[in-house]
């Protein structure tokens, strides 16, 4: 019996190193990757890089902003008798809003005019008096005729003073009717009918903002701006302006990814560099007819910034960073891949503009690239990437190259 068990535990040790060694064989070599081998070279998508002419381009968030933006506040106090509008209507400058109780300014004009009316009449007596006196001649002292003319300026200036203060009365009436400062789009209000409002009180009554056009304000480091200010002076970006950075045209790209029609200018690049940040800021305003464009929206802005006379346009989906930070790319040669360091300037929608690295005709691996690495064997497949999105992701359907990845 001890026999036969020592037989049968021979048996299954026997079977399970036959096991073991069986899986072993069918790994693949250390460092292999897998596809690679027996099954021969990977195939990949590639496209054939030539030297050209091309735009130069920078991608900055930004932010919309109204290009006029007014409080409403009253500047006479009174109780609202009428709001005139509703919120997110299209006024014009010198519309009515508000309407308050002017019935104390009203009867205010009432008493300076009658305070007019008096005061011209004194004046007109101090002038008869002064008129007869002088008539008289010889007849009359210089004293009295002196007094005569004193009292005749005195009443002029009570005139002009109660003139003043009808003046004065005119403009508090005015002021009950409150009216859009500027064209624009305008808030809910902020009080209703019967609500007590104060001069010049803290609290607007309504906000109007004028939105065609609309500003939208990016941001840039000033390191981007010494490089191209350092091109454009150098010549290998032109642009037209005699060296003065950020020049060109701005489109955007909006929260949804859809670009916007309208191209814009830039407006007003700031001139001074924050402390804190080394940031600049630049603002350039755009035609919004449809009020696409609506304050606090968060954008992506496109800057034309020139021309650089040479370059490669590599996709930005096939350029990868080291550790050291260098942008490198795969190329494909003598049927290997090659990995290369790049020399960038800029970029061109999706596309890196490369101006070293890379030699006429060279082949750039675009798709595949997660299952190949530098010294891998692969087949190169001529493909097309579309260049309608700036994010360097191919819009659309992949490539037949890429299918399976």
């Amino acid at each position: 019996m001890k026999q036969c068990a020592l037989k049968a535990v021979s048996v299954v040790i026997c079977s399970l190193a036959f096991a073991v060694a069986n899986v072993q064989g069918q790994q693949p070599p250390a460092g292999a990757m897998p596809g690679m081998g027996a099954a021969g070279p990977t195939q990949v998508g590639v496209i054939t890089l030539q030297s050209q002419t091309t735009n130069v381009t920078t991608e900055l968030p930004g932010r919309v902003s109204a290009s006029q933006t007014a409080d409403v506040r009253p500047q006479v106090g009174g109780i609202v008798k009428v709001v005139a509008f509703q919120g997110g209507e299209q006024v014009k400058a010198g519309d009515v809003l508000f309407e308050l109780d002017d019935a104390s300014y009203q009867a205010q004009l009432d008493v300076q005019s009658a305070a007019v009316q008096k005061m011209e009449a004194a004046q007109s007596s101090a002038q008869a008096k002064v008129e007869r006196f002088t008539q008289l001649g010889a007849n009359v002292s210089q004293s009295d005729l002196l007094d005569a003319q004193v009292a005749l300026a005195q009443a002029k200036a009570d005139t002009a003073s109660a003139e003043a203060g009808l003046k004065s009365a005119q403009l508090n009436l005015s002021f009950t009717k409150v009216t859009a400062p500027i064209s624009g789009i305008i808030s809910e209000p902020a009080v209703t009918q019967g609500a007590l409002v104060t001069a010049a009180q803290a609290t607007a009554l309504a906000i109007v903002r004028s939105l065609d056009p609309a500003f939208v304000d990016m941001v840039d480091t000033s390191a981007n701006l010494l490089n191209l200010r350092r091109q454009l002076q150098d010549g290998s970006i032109q642009n037209g302006s005699g060296g003065r950075p950020p020049a060109g045209t701005v489109s955007l790209i909006l929260e949804n990814g859809e670009h916007y029609a309208e191209t814009g200018t830039i407006t007003s690049p700031d001139v001074v560099v924050s402390e804190s940040t080394s940031t600049f800021s630049i603002r350039a305003s755009f035609p919004n007819p449809q009020r696409v464009l609506l304050p606090g929206m968060f954008v992506h802005a496109v800057l034309d910034l020139g021309i650089k006379q040479q370059g490669f346009l590599v996709p930005q989906r096939a350029v990868t960073f080291d550790a050291a930070g260098e942008p490198t790319a795969l190329f494909v040669e003598g049927g290997k891949a090659v990995s290369h360091v790049l020399i960038t300037s800029g970029n061109s929608g999706n596309n890196w503009i490369v101006t070293k690295g890379i030699a006429d005709g060279a082949q750039v691996i675009v798709d595949g690239l997660q299952k190949v690495r530098d010294g891998a064997d692969v087949s190169a497949v001529e493909v097309s990437v579309p260049t309608d999105s700036t994010s360097g992701v191919p819009a659309g359907s992949t490539p037949s190259a890429s299918q399976g990845e």
